[in-house]
């Protein structure tokens, strides 16, 4: 059996596999707590896995994509110490059998590695994945299937609190579309701005992207908000909730191909 782990800067994600399957088990949801000791962590995953008919002593192979340091940590001590096996752990020196021509590869997230690398799979190149996480990530893969790079810009939710945080007349709202782009009250004002504001966002970001690549790109979106934007967006063509677990195991299936 096959866990894979997401770890972002506010959620993580689990996802788990059966033996050289791509059927997806289950998948937890959890915050992400950069204090979150391994055995804390296990005590979340095992009834959690174990109320969906899974048996976590099965585990036999581990792949992390995190952006938080600490937390990789605690995984890898969770890894070793529950599972008895080392993890892999995602970063652009990991040869997954996509060419990263990035400036400096390195500096690439593990997280928009295993993006990158699941949407090539699933919808072919040139593709672009935009990822609705805490930042708003857009990334790029060629039609040589060659991940070039992207965009990078604040997530909507830090440009919510950000707003709300400095102005003192303003406050939270529910992130959904107003019925009108012209605001007629603080509410609809806000939601305008920042939700409408983002669909033109992500839309002139991907016409952009889209101009500087050698055929029309396939556009796939993943995380929090994305079925949100999917729904009011004509440029976007796939909603993937599971896009970056997928991308995990894909990893793990190619290195595996790789040393076998």
């Amino acid at each position: 059996m096959l866990l894979v782990a997401d770890v972002g800067n506010t959620n993580s994600t689990f996802g788990v596999y059966a033996d050289d399957s791509p059927n997806l088990v289950a998948s937890i949801r959890t915050s992400t707590r950069h204090d979150r000791m391994p055995d804390e962590w296990y005590a979340i995953l095992s009834p959690v896995l174990t109320a969906k008919n899974v048996d976590i002593s099965q585990v036999k192979g581990f792949v992390i994509s995190s952006v938080v340091p600490s937390v990789t940590r605690w995984l890898q001590r969770l890894s070793t110490d529950h599972f008895g096996i080392d993890p892999i752990i995602v970063s652009a020196g990991l040869d997954v059998g996509m060419p990263v021509d990035a400036d400096n590869p390195l500096e690439v997230g593990a997280d928009r590695i295993v993006n990158s690398l699941a949407a090539l799979e699933r919808y072919g190149a040139p593709v672009i994945a935009v990822d609705f996480g805490t930042a708003l990530n857009f990334d790029v893969v060629d039609h040589r299937g060659h991940y070039l790079g992207g965009a990078l810009a604040p997530g909507l939710v830090i440009a919510l609190d950000a707003m709300t945080s400095r102005a003192a007349r303003l406050f939270a709202v529910d992130l959904v579309p107003p019925p009108n782009a012209i605001g007629t009250n603080t509410i609809h004002a806000i939601q305008s701005g920042l939700v409408l504001g983002y669909i033109s966002l992500v839309e002139g970001m991907i016409q952009r992207l889209s101009a500087e690549l050698e055929g029309a790109p396939t556009v796939v979106v993943t995380g929090g908000y994305a079925e949100l934007f999917a729904g009011h967006s004509a440029l976007i063509h796939h909603h993937d909730p599971d896009l970056t677990i997928e991308g995990l195991r894909l990893v793990w299936e190619r290195l595996n191909r790789a040393n076998g």
